[in-house]
Formats: structure tokens, sequence, C-alpha cells
């Protein structure tokens, strides 16, 4: 038998954030004087970085919607009768972790912001508007298109019975897989390492992180209590060691800290659960791609913490409870559609923070820029946690395999 070829996934990303924080630390000590009208050595450095870093990312989300096609629809063919009940069971778990972890983070805020010395200290750089060569590579349709897609088009065969449609997809699940074994994991390192560059650029790392190290700690904290407690419930409901799933997850936690995006590490997710032998394989290609876009416990524990925090700062008091629960439950359902974006909980958010906190355009560029310093923490957090889920749903409609 052929031996495996060992995975440096890992490796490699560390290797990435790494020269990213190294190489943006260079282009900032270049020269940044221009001749003749020209453009400075630090301009040109930064310019490419953003050029790759663009066209990698167009590649890594144009594969996403792709992504979801080729792994939900198969899996839920693959289900069959435990469909219509797993799905719904996936959405409530994803939306309750979701909701319950911006309340964890509501009572924490209450206790604990109010004994917070918090200052601020934005930088003013920013990055140039206009790059040198950019290359535009559209997804076919959305990643919510394909999500709906997905779902409607696996339940319409499994309730006709098309065994030639279950094949079709069947196919696609393969050739989805192909491409991001050669494609999309490969270039992941390298995304990873032109984020970081750019991070370390705009001096989110060196200059902003110290005004905000206790709340950022305290979120940081916030999101492994909150992993604890979904692998706790996971581990009773399906009578598993979680060790099981989540030793495999820190190539998935890793790349999420490197992308800041649930979509852009849903290949590497999928690779990591699949390795569980906790988890069976129509499990995994249910729970993990579809998780990646309905559960975001990190993002909106870590927003509702900071948006706290930001009131507390600019107005001198903390929302009334009132609103703040009005938040929490409307904050869960706008944030489905933030996965593949970084940042992109905020922005999907951006309607509540204003009419509902009443909280105006110096308040949200402030939680933008806090957020931006552990939104790939938030991330990170928001993959792991699927594979909590997937584990409990494991628990719910699978019988308990047999040791060996």
């Amino acid at each position: 038998m052929k031996e495996a070829k060992k995975d440096y996934l890992l490796l490699k990303v560390v290797i990435g954030v790494i020269l990213g924080i190294v190489i943006g630390l260079i282009i900032n000590n270049t020269s940044n004087t221009s001749v003749n009208g020209s453009l400075s050595t630090q301009e040109v450095l930064i310019h490419i970085v953003l050029s790759v870093k663009y066209i990698l990312g167009q590649i890594i989300l144009f594969m996403v919607p792709l992504i979801i096609i080729g792994f939900v629809t198969p899996a839920i063919t693959g289900i069959k009768n435990n469909t219509n009940k797993m799905l719904s069971t996936m959405l409530l778990m994803a939306y309750l972790s979701s909701v319950l972890a911006a309340a964890f983070a509501m009572i924490a805020g209450y206790i604990i912001i109010p004994n917070l010395d918090i200052a601020s200290s934005i930088t003013s750089k920013e990055l140039p508007k206009d790059l040198i060569f950019k290359l535009d590579i559209p997804a076919m349709f959305p990643v919510l298109s394909a999500l709906f897609f997905s779902i409607i088009f696996g339940l319409a065969i499994v309730y006709t019975k098309s065994e030639l449609l279950e094949r079709f997809f069947t196919e696609i699940n393969n050739v989805v897989m192909l491409i991001v074994t050669k494609l999309v994991i490969p270039v992941l390192p390298l995304f990873i390492c032109t984020t970081f560059i750019e991070l370390t650029y705009l001096e989110k790392i060196t200059v902003q992180l110290p005004v905000f190290i206790k709340m950022v700690l305290i979120v940081l904290i916030g999101h492994f209590l909150w992993l604890t407690l979904l692998y706790s419930i996971a581990a009773i409901v399906s009578k598993k060691n979680p060790a099981r799933v989540f030793k495999h997850y820190a190539p998935a936690y890793l790349t999420a800290v490197g992308t800041m995006s649930s979509a852009a590490t849903l290949p590497v997710a999928l690779k990591c659960a699949r390795k569980s032998d906790a988890l069976d394989r129509d499990i995994v290609d249910f729970a993990i791609p579809l998780g990646a876009n309905i559960h975001l416990c990190g993002s909106v524990l870590t927003e509702t913490f900071f948006v706290m925090g930001i009131s507390y700062l600019l107005l001198g008091e903390l929302p009334p409870l009132s609103s703040m629960l009005v938040f929490i439950v409307l904050l869960g359902i706008f944030a489905v559609g933030a996965p593949g974006v970084p940042g992109g909980t905020v922005a999907a958010s951006v309607g509540i923070v204003y009419s509902v906190l009443g909280l105006d355009n110096t308040a949200f560029g402030l939680l933008m820029a806090i957020f931006a310093l552990q939104d790939s923490f938030g991330t990170a957090c928001n993959v792991t946690g699927d594979g909590a889920l997937a584990l409990i749903l494991q628990g719910i409609f699978k019988k308990k395999k047999e040791e060996e």
C-alpha cells in the first residue's frame, strides 16, 4: 500500500503568518519619498502585495459557491431520510449558538467594561485606492444563492428519487474536491502571507493592538470558553470524546486566522473534519459547509462585546438592556450573509448598529478598526465551532460506531 503524503499545511500557514509580519515591517522601513511624481519604493511594494492578495482572494472566493454546491447537495442526497430533520436541527443549533454567544458577551460586557480604562489611538495610514494590477474573477453566483440552490436541489432530488441527478452531483463533488486540493489549498498560505503584510503595513498589529489589548484578550478568552461549552455539549450528545474532532482543527484554525473568512477556510475545514474518526463522511460534508455560512458564534460574540465597549468609550455609558437584547437577536440573522468577507459581520450589521443602538459614523468606524484587530480569531472560533455542531449532529442522527 502506498504511503500517504505527509500534510505540511499547518507548517505552511505558520510560515505564511511569520513572513507576512516580517515583510510588512520591511516595507514600512523602506523609503516613502517619491521622485518626480513617481511612486516611492514603499508604495510600489505595497501595490505589488495588494495586487497579489487581490488576485488570490478572487480565486478563492470564486470557488466558494462551487464548493458549497459540490458538497452540500451530495451530502443532502446521501442523508436522504434524515434530510429535513437534520437541516432544521443544524439551522436551529447554529442560530442558537450565535445568539447565545452574543448574550454571553453582553453579560460579560455589563460586568467587565465599566472597569476597563479604554483609550483610542487609530493610525492614519491608508491603503492605496488604485492597484497597479487587478484581475476580477467574479463568482458565478453569490454565496447565499449557492447555499439556497444546494438545499432546495438536494431536497428535490431526495423527494423525486432521481438517481441520475444524484450521480451527477456526486461527480461534481469529486471534481470540486480535486480543484480544492490542487488549487485552493496550495494558494492559501500565500494569501495568508499577503494578509499579514497588509495588517503590518497599516500598523494594526504594531500600533492599534496595545490600545485595545484588554478588550481583545477578553474576547479571545470568551472564544475559548464558548468553544469549550460547545464541545462539552457535543460530548454529552454524541457520547464521544470531543478531542477526536478538535485535535484535527489546528490547520483550519490558523487558516481562518490568516484569511479572516469562514468561506475561504472551508476547504481546509473540510479536510480537517474528515480526518476525525468520530464523524461520518456525510455528516462532515453536510454540516461543515453549511456551518461556514450560518454559524458565526465567534464573530457575534466579538462584535457584541466591542460595540458595548465603544458605546461606553464615546457616550460614557453602556447601551440599555432592552436595546442589546434586540441587537443580538437581529445580529444572528443579519450575520448570515457575512461569511467570505473579512469583517463582514460588522458590515452586515451596520443597519442595526445605527438604528437599534443609536451609534454614529464615528462609532461605526471605530468598531470596524477594533474588530479588524481580532477578526481572524473570531473567524477561527466560528470554523472550529462547526466541528462541535457536526459532532452534535452525529450523536443525534447517527448510531455510535463500533470501536476497532
